[in-house]
C-alpha cells in the first residue's frame, strides 16, 4: 500500500507523491515563545516527529523547516508586564521550547528560522503582492485585499477551513487604514515602545500571516509538500497563508496536515483557561520518554484528552516495551512487520502501529519463556525497528543514556536506605544483638540484595 495522507484542504485520504522523487519538503507552524511550553505545545512536535521519521525509514530525503514567531503582540505584552526587553523575554522561552523538544527527543529541524530575520524576504513578498494588485499600503501598515483576491479566485479563499467568507473574523484589533473588515494585515504600522524595521510604506513589524509564507517559501521554494501545524491555525492563519500565497504566484504547500488539541475535561489546553500543564512539571511525574509515548499515541488527528491516569498507563505501556528488550539484552535493529507499515502508511495511524509492537512484545516474552532465545532475538529486532520509527526506541542512543542515568540514580537513592539497614546491622553485632542483625540481613536478602562481610566492613550488592 502506498503512503496516504489525509489531506485537510480536500477533506480526503490522498495517495502521498512528493514534488521531487526522493525528497520530501515540510514546513511546521513552530513555536510563539512567550512562557514554557506545555504539553499541547509540544504535541505537535512529537507528531510531526514522527511523520518525519516514517519518511527518513523509507529512505527519504526529508527537509524539515520549523520556525519560530519571536515578534508577536502576546511577546509584546508579557515582556511589557514583567519589564523585559522583548528580545529577552522571546529569546529566554525560546530556549525552554528547545529543551522540550529535546527533552523529548524531537529531531532537531533542517532549519529553524525566525520572523525578525527574515524581513527582506517578507519586503520582497509585500511588493510582489502590492504589484499583482491584491495588497495595499495604508498609513505604515500593508494589507491583503481579500475581496480583490476573492473576485479572482472564485471560492479559494475559505477553502481549507471551510469557513463561509461573510462569517470570517480575522480577530485583527487594530483596523487603522483597512479597507475592508475582511482584509487582513501583512505588515503593522509602527507603535511608540515597539520594536519596528524599516519598509518602503513605512517602518514597522511583521504581521503573522505573511512570516509563514515568507519563510516556507524561502527555504523551500514555492511549492512544496507538506504543511503542519495544530488544528487550531486552519483559520485565520494557514486560510491566510494560502490566500497570499496564491496570491503571489506561489503553488505553496501541495499536503495541509494538523493535528488535534490536548484536552482536559473536554477543553483544549490553552494559558487563558488556566489548565496548563508545562513539560517541567509533568516530566516530574514520568519519564521524558514516557511522556513522549503519551503524546505521540493517539492518532494526530484525534483530540487526547489528559488525565493522570492516561499519562501513567502510558507509561507503563511504554515500560512493558522496555522491560521485553531489557531481558533479550542489546540487539540489531531488525525490520518493523508488515501490519505497522500498513498502519504507518495509512495517514500515520500510530495507535494500529503501537499495537503491531506490543503484540511482538508478547510474542517476544512467549519465546523468552520457551527459551528459544534466537527467535526472541529476532523479535527484539523488530521491536527496535518499529520503536525506533516512533522515537521511543528503548535501546537507541537517545534513551539509553537516560536508562543509565535513571539506573544510576536509583542505584545511589537505593544506596542511601540499604547503607542505613547495615549500620543498624553493624550496630546491633556490636551489641551482640545476633537475632536483630540476622533479621536485617535476611530482609535484605529477601530484597535481592546480597551482604558480604569484608575486613572494611559489610558491602551491598543485588543479586543476579
Amino acid at each position: 500500500m502506498s503512503l496516504r495522507i489525509f489531506d485537510t484542504a480536500t477533506r480526503t485520504l490522498r495517495d502521498f507523491t512528493p514534488l521531487h522523487k526522493g525528497h520530501v519538503s515540510m514546513y511546521l507552524c513552530g513555536a510563539t515563545p512567550q512562557t514554557h511550553p506545555h504539553i499541547g505545545h509540544v504535541r505537535s512536535g512529537v507528531a510531526f516527529d514522527i511523520v518525519r521519521r516514517w519518511f527518513l525509514a523509507n529512505g527519504y530525503d526529508v527537509a524539515f523547516v520549523r520556525n519560530v514567531t519571536d515578534i508577536d503582540d502576546k511577546i509584546l505584552t508579557k515582556a511589557a508586564e514583567h519589564n523585559r526587553p522583548w528580545w529577552e523575554w522571546v529569546s529566554t522561552y525560546e530556549r525552554a521550547f528547545s529543551k522540550a523538544y529535546d527533552q523529548l527527543g524531537v529531531l532537531p529541524p533542517s532549519v529553524e528560522p525566525r520572523a525578525t530575520g527574515h524581513v527582506t524576504q517578507m519586503i520582497d513578498y509585500m511588493q510582489r503582492l502590492i504589484d499583482a494588485g491584491f495588497a495595499y499600503p495604508a498609513d505604515g501598515s500593508v494589507y491583503f485585499d481579500v475581496a480583490a483576491w476573492v473576485a479572482t479566485s472564485g471560492s479559494d479563499y475559505g477553502c481549507l477551513s471551510g469557513n463561509r467568507i461573510e462569517e470570517m473574523e480575522q480577530g485583527e484589533t487594530d483596523n487603522t487604514g483597512k479597507r475592508n473588515p475582511l482584509d487582513f494585515a501583512l505588515w503593522k504600522a509602527a507603535k511608540p515602545g515597539e520594536p519596528s524595521w524599516p519598509t518602503p510604506w513605512g517602518a514597522g513589524r511583521p504581521g503573522w500571516h505573511l512570516e509563514c509564507s515568507a519563510m516556507a517559501t524561502w527555504y523551500l521554494g514555492g511549492e512544496f509538500d507538506i504543511h503542519g501545524g495544530g488544528l487550531d491555525l486552519q483559520f485565520p492563519h494557514h486560510e491566510n497563508e494560502i490566500a497570499q500565497s496564491h496570491a503571489a504566484g506561489d503553488g505553496f504547500a501541495r499536503y495541509w496536515m494538523h493535528n488535534h488539541w490536548v484536552t482536559m475535561a473536554g477543553e483544549k489546553m490553552s494559558k487563558s483557561l488556566g489548565n496548563v500543564l508545562s513539560v517541567p512539571e509533568i516530566l516530574k511525574l514520568v519519564r521524558p520518554v514516557e511522556l513522549r509515548y503519551y503524546l505521540g499515541s493517539a492518532h494526530y488527528r484525534s483530540m487526547l484528552e489528559y488525565s493522570p491516569e492516561a499519562l501513567q498507563e502510558a507509561a507503563q505501556g511504554y515500560r512493558r516495551i522496555e522491560a521485553f528488550l531489557d531481558r533479550v539484552g542489546p540487539v540489531e535493529i531488525g525490520e518493523w512487520t508488515p501490519g505497522f507499515a500498513e498502519a504507518m502508511d495509512d495517514d500515520f495511524a500510530v495507535p494500529r502501529a503501537l499495537a503491531e509492537i506490543h503484540t511482538a512484545v508478547r510474542t517476544g516474552n512467549s519465546a523468552l519463556a520457551a527459551q528459544d532465545e534466537s527467535e526472541a532475538r529476532r523479535i527484539a529486532g523488530s521491536v527496535r525497528a518499529m520503536a525506533g520509527v516512533l522515537g521511543i526506541d528503548p535501546q537507541s542512543d537517545t534513551w539509553a543514556e537516560t536508562a543509565t542515568a535513571d539506573a544510576d540514580a536509583a542505584h545511589a537513592a537505593l544506596d542511601v536506605l540499604v547503607q542505613a539497614e547495615l549500620q543498624r546491622r553493624t550496630d546491633a553485632r556490636t551489641a551482640k544483638d545476633w537475632v536483630l542483625a540476622d533479621e536485617v540481613r535476611d530482609r535484605l536478602n529477601a530484597a535481592g540484595i546480597a551482604v558480604t562481610d569484608t575486613p572494611d566492613g559489610p558491602e551491598w550488592s543485588l543479586q543476579n
